[in-house]
């Protein structure tokens, strides 16, 4: 009997063996939401490159992730292609044509004075068309997430969460209100189905009529007419006459001899890039403990980096290469920390997909805040995005200020880590300005500490803004932090909102690519509901 069992279980080892012969990588995608990352994983699966699936992850992300994302946002594309160099699809919103005078603070915050001319679709459209693979057609990939919006998703802890933090906001418009909430008015429960056939409707005549329907056909016309009804400032001609995406270099920077890879301003990879270089040198021998030393050096380096976007920003978001060369080279870092030593002194979603051919793709996407400006197209179902409170009112001669046809500032931290040109780490965050600080510190932590890229996103974080807050994830903060805190003249803070301890979605929600042991394997922040899940394909 025991000579049985034994060659029962040989053979079920070699059928799996068998199976897994059989079967051929053809990618991986880490996304927020496992609704779009079995998106992201499909496409893959029926022939797509990470284009491909980059454009149905998306989609499906507005459809399961609705308060992060969606048609009406932005979305930035970090690309380092199979051959070649890394580049930028640089998908920024853009302020309407037409402002007036004497805007409020509240005006840019909510409704439809708060929003700015979208990106999102000409982005995906333009990556469909350029870089897709040819073998999908632009319905085969919109597809996906129409069903979404049509059979709707089961709502998980962090959406809840979301729901509920923000329930306020949607009680507060009618339309909304009829969208985001039950008919009786109470919130979605974690188990339950949120759908959304309105938008089932509007991403269909998309599908079917291209992107050119949203910004030059009747949804557009339609935009145009609910703005103008609800004083909202963007026009037909706003929307028309948006521009399709640029293709702009990545920015780059060293850190421990890996070549690491990110966003130009508006967008805040610079900073980020900025922070690892701050690491490097006030640690010259890496920290390989995730202890309080390396807290300390991630607040200081974080507070420098933070400060420089405050009180030094770039000068414009157009010619930039000058400035950023000085901000990036190991010079300026020293500088920094001589200076800084001597006493001088959102939300979003993102994913990540790479395929069998070596494409690797970093995706952030937002509508600003979590729902936006809480206004809807009646019509369409869509949330329109807030962005407009990303400007300065003041005039402070930064080119964060209020003006027309202007990029928005934003923290989106898209980056990818290569070594000896081969791609190994592709990661982002939502998060606000916490994107920069999530972003860096897991990159370090997979250099310095261990290649293992769960633990790195698991790992507690840290986060320090320009006044000098300190905010620490751990459950318990040691007496050995507390006293490099009060040396290092931090104020501790514990946030509260986001998640069950001890982790918090204030921190961000990194979704991670990496390349461990020669082998491609991905991690989805528990702090979110997202999952990271292989591509295979039968060979032929």
């Amino acid at each position: 009997m025991f000579y049985v069992r034994i060659a029962v279980i040989w053979l079920l080892i070699c059928s799996a063996y068998a199976a897994a012969q059989e079967n051929k990588f053809v990618g991986f995608v880490s996304s927020a939401s496992p609704e779009a990352t079995d998106v992201g994983v499909s496409i893959l699966e029926q022939g797509g490159n990470a284009f491909d699936a980059a454009v149905a992850v998306s989609l499906a992300l507005g459809a399961s992730e609705p308060p992060g994302s969606g048609i009406f946002g932005q979305t930035v594309m970090l690309v380092q292609p199979a051959d070649g160099e890394a580049f930028v699809i640089h998908g920024s919103t853009k302020s309407p044509a037409n402002i007036p005078e004497n805007v409020t603070r509240q005006q840019l915050r909510r409704g439809h004075t708060a929003t700015t001319i979208p990106s999102n679709l000409k982005v995906l459209s333009f990556a469909h068309r350029n870089y897709g693979s040819g073998d999908l057609s632009w319905e085969q990939v919109v597809n996906p997430a129409i069903e979404i919006y049509k059979n709707g998703f089961v709502v998980g802890p962090f959406r809840h969460g979301a729901f509920v933090d923000y329930a306020e906001g949607l009680k507060s418009n009618k339309e909304v209100a009829s969208i985001f909430l039950k008919r009786d008015g109470s919130l979605y429960e974690i188990g339950e189905t949120f759908r959304q056939p309105k938008m089932a409707e509007t991403l269909s005549q998309i599908a079917k009529l291209g992107a050119d329907e949203f910004y030059k056909g009747q949804i557009a016309r339609d935009i145009a007419a609910d703005m103008a009804e609800n004083g909202g400032w963007i026009t037909y001609d706003d929307m028309a006459n948006f521009p399709d995406p640029k293709i702009v270099p990545a920015l780059k920077t060293t850190y421990r001899g890996y070549e690491v890879l990110s966003l130009p301003p508006p967008f805040g990879g610079w900073i980020m890039l900025q922070i690892l270089n701050l690491l490097e040198l006030e640690t010259p021998e890496p920290i390989t403990e995730d202890n309080n030393q390396r807290r300390a050096a991630l607040l200081n380096a974080m507070r420098l980096g933070h400060g420089t976007r405050v009180h030094d920003p770039a000068p414009g978001f157009y010619d930039y290469e000058d400035y950023i060369n000085i901000k990036l080279s190991k010079e300026e870092a020293a500088r920094m920390l001589d200076h800084y030593k001597n006493g001088v002194g959102g939300e979003t979603t993102h994913f990540s997909v790479v395929d069998a051919e070596g494409n690797a793709i970093a995706v952030t996407q937002s509508i600003d805040s979590f729902f936006g400006g809480f206004a809807v197209h009646p019509k369409h179902g869509f949330l329109y995005n807030n962005y407009m409170q990303s400007f300065r009112l003041e005039d402070d001669g930064s080119p964060y200020v209020l003006k027309e046809n202007e990029m928005p500032l934003s923290s989106m931290s898209a980056t990818i880590v290569k070594k000896d040109g081969d791609t190994q780490l592709v990661l982002g965050s939502p998060g606000s300005a916490r994107i920069i600080s999530a972003v860096a510190q897991v990159t370090n932590y997979w250099i310095d500490v261990e290649q293992d890229i769960e633990k790195a996103v698991s790992t507690n974080r840290v986060h320090v803004v320009p006044n000098d807050s300190a905010y620490i994830e751990d459950p318990v903060v040691e007496s050995e932090l507390l006293k490099m805190l009060a040396d290092y003249k931090f104020n501790l803070v514990r946030p509260t909102y986001g998640g069950t301890d001890p982790l918090s979605a204030y921190f961000g929600g990194v979704h991670a690519l990496a390349k461990e042991n020669g082998k491609w394997t991905g991690a989805a922040d528990p702090r979110r509901d997202g999952t990271a899940k292989a591509a295979w394909k039968e060979e032929d």
